[in-house]
């Protein structure tokens, strides 16, 4: 392989898992990683609910009180969150995070939550009712939290793309926690080849996706769940109910941004027996395994 056509491949951790990134086409391949890299901890730093110096905690814990300033970065997500409670019908709510509280999913022997605490909790839900502008944001019942967990990851995977490109690096594909996004094609003129995995066999891919340009995402029930009286509950919940989803076991989507394919394939786990048909309006290509392992999709 000649200079060109050389990748340069940085491995990282950030999002709480094992991440990486090629790139090629420009110089200074090192410094152009390293900015990339830092921008995904910056905007994990900023939106992790696990910090208490982090955006997402200083208005979790302002819930009640008085509007809290925010900058034009956050409220672009909250912007674009507001997309996601519309397209799923209130099902994908970054208000949901709250559930976190009645669903244990560490918890030895797992158990369903108390009625009545899923009941209170789901009290504190509901994205309608949160007050923001450009400007500030406001939760307006204390006990009230939002996460940004359902699209921060996929976010970062385009800043990524957005910083690689600005600094020349031609070609690039970002692989954050299994939701990748990919520019350019590969320095030979290839595409990039994106394996989707199998919910039930994680080391076995199940399809691949050929992208110059664009993204793939996986939902699935499969990275955190409990088994109960022999059934599966995973922790992509209806934000309406309160209960996880069932009808799938995984949804992959294909689009152009990571913040769309990451959104889609989770509301399409949301909308339960619609996903297929919700799908196919969109006019996004998707693989998706069914509770009965069928798979469907454009990619099928």
């Amino acid at each position: 392989m000649n200079a060109a056509a050389t990748l340069h491949r940085t491995a990282f951790r950030a999002m709480g898992g094992d991440n990486e990134l090629l790139l090629g086409g420009a110089a200074a391949l090192d410094s152009v990683a390293r900015a990339a890299i830092d921008d995904v901890q910056r905007i994990e730093r900023k939106y992790s609910r696990y910090r208490d110096d982090s955006v997402t905690s200083a208005i979790n814990r302002g819930a009640g009180g008085p509007p809290l300033a925010i900058d034009t970065e956050t409220a672009a997500l909250l912007g674009y969150a507001q997309t996601c409670f519309e397209q799923s019908q209130g099902r994908f709510d970054i208000t949901a995070g709250a559930l976190r509280a009645a669903w244990d999913f560490k918890r030895e022997p797992p158990v369903r939550p108390d009625p009545g605490k899923l009941q209170a909790t789901l009290a504190n839900i509901g994205w309608a009712a949160v007050e923001w502008s450009s400007t500030t944001i406001r939760l307006p019942r204390p006990g009230m939290q939002v996460d940004f967990g359902g699209i921060g990851k996929e976010y970062a995977a385009d800043r990524v793309a957005t910083i690689a490109q600005e600094c020349y690096a031609r070609h690039g594909c970002v692989n954050l926690g299994g939701d990748v996004r990919v520019w350019g094609g590969r320095p030979d003129g290839s595409a990039w080849r994106v394996g989707i995995r199998h919910p039930r066999a994680h080391e076995a891919a199940m399809a691949g996706v050929d992208l110059h340009d664009g993204a793939v995402a996986t939902s699935g029930d499969y990275e955190r769940y409990v088994d109960i009286d022999g059934k599966r509950y995973c922790h992509i919940i209806d934000a309406r109910t309160g209960e996880p989803v069932s009808a799938w076991r995984s949804v992959s989507v294909v689009a152009p941004l990571a913040i769309v394919a990451g959104s889609y394939a989770t509301i399409a786990m949301l909308m339960q027996r619609d996903a297929q048909a919700w799908l196919d309006r969109a006019g996004l290509q998707w693989l998706g395994v069914d509770a009965g392992g069928e798979v469907r999709g454009t990619l099928a």
